[in-house]
């Protein structure tokens, strides 16, 4: 799978340091194997790690983070009675219960594995035990015989009509020049000739060179970059291991514990 686009493997709870690689990604330096091990080692991919989030999600988990903390601020600052207590209950839930759907979930991936992050648990996977990536109403990462969903990298069913009609007019503008060519003798200009019209090229508009509009959602360039990842790392000796699946409970703790204090607050009230 190509170049990145934007979206991040930690195999813990807390993410590692982040340094920028010669790509312009974050590499995390606390993965085995990440840009950051002493160069030349067998575990050094020579850059840093591909990161894919959405952009999308960061944004609105931003906007909904503030807005939990107006609210719930103001009921603490000016509620009356229980009022305070509930929003401040409130407060303990929403904040990481929102960070964990929009702003947490990453996938990073270098030559030895990929890393999910997912709202409740994290999946560190060696390339070795991947045995599929794919894109369809989600994307889904299966490993070692069992399937696990990937937050960070959503699917836009719009965004691929969008690009699967881009397709098609580059293949029929093709057409359309090839046979314009052929009734001009061969001629490798549009008909009009080349001082009253931009010569085209199908085939780079079609791949989503520079000035044309890409022609692959991103999701589904994501998951052909990380299959190419994959395919390179066959022969690789550190891309083996096993599959390490860990719950981020300090996600799932303060979640939990907003749950009870509201339960016990209407109990009590």
């Amino acid at each position: 799978m190509s170049d990145p686009q934007g979206h991040s493997p930690s195999g813990h709870s807390a993410a590692g340091q982040e340094t920028p690689g010669p790509d312009g990604q974050a590499a995390d330096t606390s993965l085995p194997g990440a840009a950051g091990s002493t160069p030349g080692t067998a575990a050094d991919p020579g850059y840093a790690d591909r990161t894919y989030r959405s952009v999308s999600g960061i944004f609105a988990g931003v906007l909904l983070l503030a807005l939990a903390l107006w609210f719930c601020g103001d009921a603490i600052l000016e509620g009356h009675g229980q009022t305070p207590w509930y929003a401040l209950a409130a407060l303990v839930l929403l904040l990481p219960l929102l960070a964990a759907f929009t702003i947490l979930p990453v996938v990073r991936a270098n030559p030895d594995r990929v890393f999910v992050r997912n709202p409740f648990r994290t999946v560190t996977a060696p390339w070795s035990q991947v045995e599929s990536l794919q894109a369809a109403l989600s994307v889904e990462l299966r490993a070692d015989g069992k399937k696990y969903q990937v937050w960070a990298i959503p699917v836009s069913l719009r965004q691929r009509k969008r690009a699967g009609r881009r397709v098609m007019m580059a293949k029929g503008d093709e057409s359309l020049q090839e046979s314009r060519r052929t009734r001009a003798g061969g001629s490798r200009y549009p008909a009009g000739g080349p001082g009253l019209r931009r010569r085209v090229n199908p085939a780079a508009s079609a791949a989503g060179g520079a000035g044309s509009a890409p022609s692959i959602a991103s999701a589904d360039r994501a998951v052909d970059e990380l299959r190419v990842l994959a395919s390179q790392a066959e022969d690789r000796p550190t891309a083996v291991g096993p599959v390490s699946v860990v719950w981020t409970w300090w996600i799932i703790a303060p979640i939990v514990v907003g749950v009870l204090a509201i339960a016990v607050l209407a109990i009590v009230g």
